[in-house]
Parts: C-alpha cells; structure tokens; sequence
C-alpha cells in the first residue's frame, strides 16, 4: 500500500464518535485491505477534555474549537457527530467544506434543516457531503 493514509478530524465524542474511533482503531488493517490506504484520525474535538471515554484518545491531537479541527491541514476528511442543527455543527461542516474537505455527518437534524445549502455549499468547492 502506497497512497497516503485518508486522515479524519472528528468532531464529537459521545456514543457515535467514541464507536468511529473504536472502529478506526480496531479494525485498521481491515479498513486499509478494503480501501487500498490506512484511514487514521489525525485530530479530535469534543466538549470535555478530560472526560473518561473508555478509549485511548492520546495519540490524536486536540483542538477545543470544532472549526479549528475542521480548518487543519492534517485533516482529509471532517467527520462531524456532535448533533445539534446550529452553531458548532453546522460552523464546522461549512468552515470544513470552504477549507476544501470532505465530510461525513452522522446528524440528520443538520441535514434536514440545512441539508440543501450545505449540499450546494460542498459541490461549489468541489467537494462532498455524505
């Protein structure tokens, strides 16, 4: 395997996040034989710091502000699983697709309240929402 890995910022680290970095971490190997390339979290955010997850977060770097992770040069690909349908989901989701990732947004309310102008918002910068 050549290619680089697909580096994921992921906002959130409530059930969801916490079972995407389980997956990432347990399943590595698997997920690169499937994809051709290593899929690594590069950096994560989430209300509390120090709050016990139950998941070794030490290797991934930490930002407190959400749109900073979104804005990182070491991020690919934003992942944003925070919930909530204004502020900090929906700045993240746009500051990532200006910046040129790509997301992948486990939040239906975000996407049924602005699903449409962030769809639009993600095509005009050549990039996708999933």
């Amino acid at each position: 395997m050549s290619a680089a890995p697909l580096r994921i910022g992921l906002a959130g680290l409530g059930p969801v996040g916490i079972g995407v970095v389980k997956i990432v971490q347990d399943h590595a190997d698997l997920i690169a034989r499937r994809t051709g390339r290593a899929v690594v979290i590069t950096a994560v955010s989430a209300r509390s710091k120090g709050k016990d997850r139950g998941v070794n977060l030490d290797a991934y770097a930490w930002e407190d502000d959400p749109v900073a992770l979104a804005q990182r040069d070491d991020v690919d690909v934003f992942v944003e699983v925070m919930g909530g349908h204004e502020g900090a989901a929906k700045d993240a989701t746009e500051a990532a697709l200006n910046a040129g990732k790509d997301v992948v947004t486990a939040n239906k309310a975000l996407l049924a309240h602005h699903g449409q102008a962030l769809a639009e918002l993600a095509e005009s910068n050549g990039r996708v929402i999933r």
